[in-house]
């Protein structure tokens, strides 16, 4: 793979964003808005509930929800997207009682909401799990600000709390927060909206609640997991890759693993240069919270070590069962053991190809960037998991000199194709 490719606007952060808009009182302008499925679903959510979406260009959309009043959202397109869960903040602040579905997505291990539930309940609201569906409703028509301890570091329940936050009555404090970068994204969207927010990025954050939200613009960050995933296609495919349009401090984690297996990776102001070895070196891995490695590019990175000189080990500590993809890679050739959350993978085996699955958004990632360094033909089904969280996947690959395409396959499930490539 050799030439340049421009990162798109951060899913995880443009997720959180669009239920935020349901809060405000005016038209928000979002730039750099990735394409994908799932802010397409979250939009179509949007305007089901009243809001009024208008494209300025294929990255900047106007969101308009001053008028809107609550409403049941379409629990069809709920299910299917994990991030409808942050409706239940911005619902329970904009008009003090939520209806949604239990998060969707991907399914790699037990999703809880236990940490959202007790944030919610300690701003003052009753909530009720109840046939697949989460019900909440503020005691008093408001939420009112407290202080609020994290069991676990959560990103999703960090979020969903700041949400709900905004407008609440009072000062809250979220300690143990979550620091990724699509956290302080989302805080620096809302201060830019009239918010009152301190602390995104450390493991305090602040919210003195505020009466209302204005309109305004604002420009989502580069996709630090996007991002990752084109410098870990460079290195496994001994690439010259420029990846544009990046932040170099939000992938520092995955840089240092990068250097670490010998892979080249030079940073400029706003993009770095990914240069791959024909030997790469082992290394081992544990996925934890930002600022650590992120479970979002360990199926990525597992792929690479599986060309690696030596046995490497990556340890998951985020999720329960995040190794689906593992049986995968067996199929094209890869030797890997796992063991619980403990993956050993036997480095030095050349891939072949095979027709494999995407078993989820970053697993399918995966499975393109095995394909890209296989010997032979690789055909992916179920590519509807990565059109989830990458925009216009192959037509960047294929700019690089990658040998993809992408094939509708007209007896399969609307919107489910293959990806056929050769390695």
């Amino acid at each position: 793979m050799r030439g340049e490719v421009e990162i798109s606007g951060a899913k995880n952060a443009a997720v959180a964003i669009i239920p935020a808009a349901l809060m405000v009182n005016g038209v928000c302008r979002i730039e750099n808005m990735p394409q994908i499925s799932d802010t397409e679903m979250l939009l179509t959510i949007l305007s089901h509930l009243g809001s009024k979406i208008r494209y300025i260009n294929k990255s900047t959309v106007e969101i308009d929800s001053t008028s809107v009043n609550f409403s049941d959202a379409p629990f069809n397109l709920m299910r299917k997207i994990r991030a409808s869960y942050y409706l239940i903040g911005a619902m329970l602040g904009r008009f003090g009682i939520a209806k949604t579905t239990m998060p969707g997505g991907c399914n790699f291990g037990a999703r809880p909401i236990d940490q959202h539930i007790k944030g919610m309940e300690a701003l003052g609201a009753n909530v009720e799990v109840r046939n697949g569906f989460v019900y909440a409703e503020a005691n008093d028509g408001r939420l009112h600000g407290a202080r609020i301890y994290l069991d676990k570091v959560s990103v999703g329940a960090t979020m969903n709390i700041i949400l709900a936050a905004v407008l609440a009555q009072g000062r809250t404090i979220i300690e143990n927060a979550a620091r990724e970068p699509h956290i302080v994204d989302l805080a620096n969207f809302l201060n830019s909206m009239g918010a009152d927010i301190r602390g995104a990025g450390t493991d305090t954050v602040k919210v003195n609640g505020v009466e209302s939200l204005h309109g305004g613009s604002y420009s989502i960050i580069p996709d630090q997991i996007e991002a990752g995933t084109y410098m870990v296609a460079a290195a496994a495919t001994c690439g010259d890759v420029m990846v544009k349009n990046v932040i170099p401090k939000h992938l520092e984690c995955i840089t240092a693993k990068l250097r670490e297996t010998g892979t080249i990776v030079q940073e400029y102001e706003d993009c770095v240069i990914v240069k791959g070895t024909s030997f790469v070196r082992r290394a081992n891995i544990k996925t934890l919270p930002y600022p650590g490695f992120p479970t979002d590019m360990q199926p990525q990175m597992a792929v690479l070590l599986t060309q690696a000189n030596g046995t490497s080990v990556i340890t998951e500590g985020i999720y329960d069962n995040r190794y689906k993809y593992v049986n995968e890679l067996r199929k094209m050739g890869a030797c890997i053991d796992v063991d619980g959350r403990v993956a050993i993978i036997e480095g030095g085996t050349a891939l072949t190809g095979a027709p494999v699955a995407a078993c989820d958004l970053r697993a399918g990632a995966a499975m393109v960037i095995a394909g890209l360094c296989a010997i032979g033909r690789t055909e992916i089904e179920d590519v509807k998991y990565i059109e989830r969280g990458y925009e216009n996947f192959v037509e960047k690959l294929r700019a690089l000199g990658a040998d993809i395409t992408a094939v509708n396959l007209p007896d399969m499930p609307e919107n489910q194709e293959n990806v056929n490539q050769a390695g």
